[in-house]
């Protein structure tokens, strides 16, 4: 049995709008896609969040219900449950617009000893919430791996300058970082990629990871810099590739015993390339059926035909 895992952060309703005209709303908020992608993925799962009892947040308390997602206490406190406007492009990519607010009470969140802990996006920078995440982080970083995904959202974080200092906190504290290629050039205009990697490795991560949209994956692990090729597939949409991709890489890690605790994040620290490259190779397969399907849907174990 893998660690329990907390996630931390926003959940919300995607209100997806295709290129062709009309509307389709999706439970989503980054999140609650890696929170739904790891259960799907036989992990044991709670999120923490900050949505209402509205129509709206009962679809997805009633979604984290049916994905065996345990509710954090408090996280039903919301006066209405966020929303995200995905306006798709004729290539099916996603440029979002928020109407949300975020705040967390962290004495009501509670990251077992021995676990894991994951965060990223607005809930881990949005203020007030993002200072409540932050401690989070810290105060559970003794007992319990931790993984992050900046996730920028430029909208809502305001400039690069403002978000780098409360992201690079974050990365400081984490086992795990992974990122796309979109984060890393809003954040570090420029600068290639490998170099991010290994600034990141230098703050304190160990593990850490650049997606570059339909091209190949770049992953830094025990010092080592290593590309991975996207498998083909049938993209629909893009909404949630790359949650699916975070929950992947995690229940990879986990299923090696790579994450969750002290001990694990010693292990982690110098896993060799295999542990690593199968661990990726989920994410990617992971990634490849989102994709292939409309909105933030990843897959199961059965569906990727992992044996528990």
């Amino acid at each position: 049995m893998s660690a329990p895992v907390t996630v931390v952060g926003e959940a919300l309703i995607d209100i997806v709008m295709p290129f062709s005209g009309g509307s389709v709303e999706h439970v989503g908020g980054s999140p609650a896609n890696v929170a739904i992608g790891l259960a799907r993925l036989g992990h044991d799962t709670q999120l923490a969040t900050h949505i209402g009892t509205d129509e709206r947040g009962r679809r997805i308390s009633d979604l984290m219900a049916s994905e065996h997602v345990a509710l954090a206490p408090g996280s039903t406190n919301a006066e209405r449950t966020p929303t995200a406007a995905a306006h798709l492009d004729a290539f099916g990519v996603a440029t979002y617009e928020f109407d949300l607010e975020w705040t967390l009470d962290p004495t009501q969140v509670q990251v077992p000893s021995g676990g894991h802990l994951h965060t990223g996006s607005i809930g881990a920078t949005l203020s007030p919430g993002g200072e409540a995440v932050l401690e989070i982080v810290r105060s559970a970083r003794g007992r319990a791996t931790v993984s992050y995904d900046p996730n920028a959202r430029p909208t809502l974080m305001g400039s690069p300058a403002d978000a780098l200092p409360v992201i690079e906190r974050l990365v400081a504290l984490s086992d795990v970082v992974k990122a796309s290629d979109e984060d890393v050039r809003w954040l570090y205009p420029g600068v290639p990629v490998p170099q991010v990697l290994a600034h990141w490795a230098g703050l304190g991560a160990s593990v850490c990871a650049v997606t570059q949209g339909g091209d190949e994956v770049v992953v830094l692990a025990a010092g080592e810099v290593q590309r991975f090729p996207t498998l083909p597939t049938s993209v629909v949409d893009t909404v949630g590739a790359g949650d699916s991709f975070m929950s992947g890489l995690l229940s990879g890690l986990l299923d090696a015993g790579l994450l969750g605790g002290p001990e694990a994040r010693e292990r982690l620290r110098f896993a060799g390339s295999p542990s690593i490259a199968a661990a990726v190779e989920r994410a990617l397969a992971c990634s490849a059926v989102t994709v292939s399907r409309a909105g933030a849907n990843p897959p199961t174990r059965a569906d990727l035909e992992i044996e528990v």
